[in-house]
């Protein structure tokens, strides 16, 4: 049986930049990847925008990701892909990992887990679609695939119901490759995406942006010919009477991303309703001992920056880990906020320099955000606005404040008056 002190599960950005940071800090590292090549789903992504933050230059996805595959090829890091994982046990020595390849089925045993596994799109079934069941309705991911590594243009004239990133992205891409891209509706009455991404993909091509509306059904047999939209209400129901038909060949679907939770399940970690990821520590480890998690399988990131940056955080600390009690104290988010990572602190860790990332449940102008310890502000800052589609990210020294494991910390957010 082969044996590791770290093995990481997703060969994406986050694993990666994990599997590297494992090995940077010593341990014997495994990454387990279940397609034929590494990089997820930068692999699909041609256009630019990514590595402004760490690279200060904006890269292709095929180019960040390749800037750490190259960096892997120079290391003694064991890399296994088209490799499923069908099991993960707990065992005295850490866990056994069944996998299935090539080679047949084989269990490895690690000291650590880290899980990279990133996240998928939801469906037009999740999202209350009715209708027929016609070819031509594609989530985002799935139509940036035709489209970018198949090159098939998987529709002539389309509607986009979503205005996630993926969703905009694609609104432009479509359009370069020749299809007329009818509209993009948002049953939200404000963007889901970067501002940036509406105004590049959205307003310099003159495709028109429907806030408040949303696909109510698909019409067609063998193909899709034709989709009925209708207005929402401020609870993001249909409003009978605003009804319109809409005719194209192909819908493409931007309404989410869910995090792919099933082997941290599968442990018993503790998942967080709100991130559907799990609930973690400053060190990104999950109620699990010596499970960890990172990037989109934590929460849904806007940037592979941040992705990348969690990867390295667990891999770390994946390789540091060693068995201790725990100490822990909750960190709280108030209904003013959407989601707020880590949910947790370990008194018995280093929390001196702990990433904070959240969102706002609101578009907000001028406000501070406020870190409360039993109810008394003990950190504060201010921002001219807040968004839920854009996370913010944040270092914090928790080490400089008198915690224990009867304290109150929570995250609230207070709008502020013009000054």
């Amino acid at each position: 049986m082969r044996t590791y002190d770290v093995t990481v599960i997703g060969g994406g950005p986050a694993g990666l930049a994990a599997a590297l940071s494992a090995r940077e800090n010593g341990a014997k590292t495994l990454l387990i990847e279940r397609e034929a090549r590494l990089g997820g789903i930068l692999k699909q992504c041609i256009h630019d925008g990514f590595g402004l933050v760490r690279f200060q230059e904006k890269l292709t996805g095929p180019e960040y990701a390749q800037r750490f595959i190259e960096r892997l090829r120079g290391t003694d890091i064991d890399t296994s892909t088209l490799t499923f994982v069908t099991r993960l046990e707990r065992t005295q020595a850490g866990f056994a990992v069944t996998v299935v390849n090539r080679d047949g089925v084989e269990t490895i045993q690690t000291r650590t887990l880290v899980l990279a596994t990133g996240c998928r799109e939801r469906t037009a079934k999740q999202v209350s679609i009715h209708g027929t069941r016609p070819a031509g309705v594609f989530t985002a991911g799935t139509a940036q695939h035709f489209t970018n590594l198949l090159g098939q243009l998987p529709t002539r004239r389309c509607v986009i119901l979503g205005s996630g990133d993926i969703g905009l992205i694609m609104a432009r891409r479509l359009t370069l490759e020749g299809a007329k891209v009818l509209g993009v509706y948002e049953a939200k009455p404000t963007p889901s995406g970067l501002t940036r991404n509406i105004h590049q993909c959205l307003h310099d091509y003159d495709i028109p942006l429907y806030l408040s509306h949303t696909v109510t059904r698909v019409l067609g047999e063998d193909r899709l010919t034709a989709v009925e939209v209708a207005q929402v209400d401020d609870k993001m129901r249909p409003i009978p009477g605003t009804e319109e038909t809409v005719e194209c060949d192909g819908l493409i679907l931007s309404v989410g991303l869910i995090p792919e939770n099933e082997l941290a399940q599968s442990l018993g970690a503790e998942l967080d309703p709100k991130t559907k990821g799990p609930v973690c520590d400053g060190q990104l480890m999950t109620s699990v001992d010596g499970v960890f998690s990172c990037g989109n399988a934590l929460h849904v990131n806007d940037l592979v920056d941040y992705v990348s940056e969690s990867g390295e955080l667990a891999g770390r600390a994946a390789a540091r880990y060693a068995a201790a009690p725990r100490r822990e104290v909750e960190l709280r988010a108030s209904p003013a906020l959407l989601c707020a990572v880590p949910q947790r602190l370990d008194l018995n860790r280093d929390n001196s320099k702990t990433t904070l990332y959240f969102r706002s449940r609101e578009v907000l102008g001028p406000c501070a955000l406020h870190l409360r310890l039993n109810g008394e502000a003990v950190f504060s800052k201010r921002y001219l606005f807040l968004r839920p589609p854009e996370m913010e990210r944040l270092d914090l020294d928790f080490s400089q404040f008198e915690l224990d494991e009867g304290s109150k910390l929570e995250l609230d957010i207070e709008v502020m008056g013009h000054e």
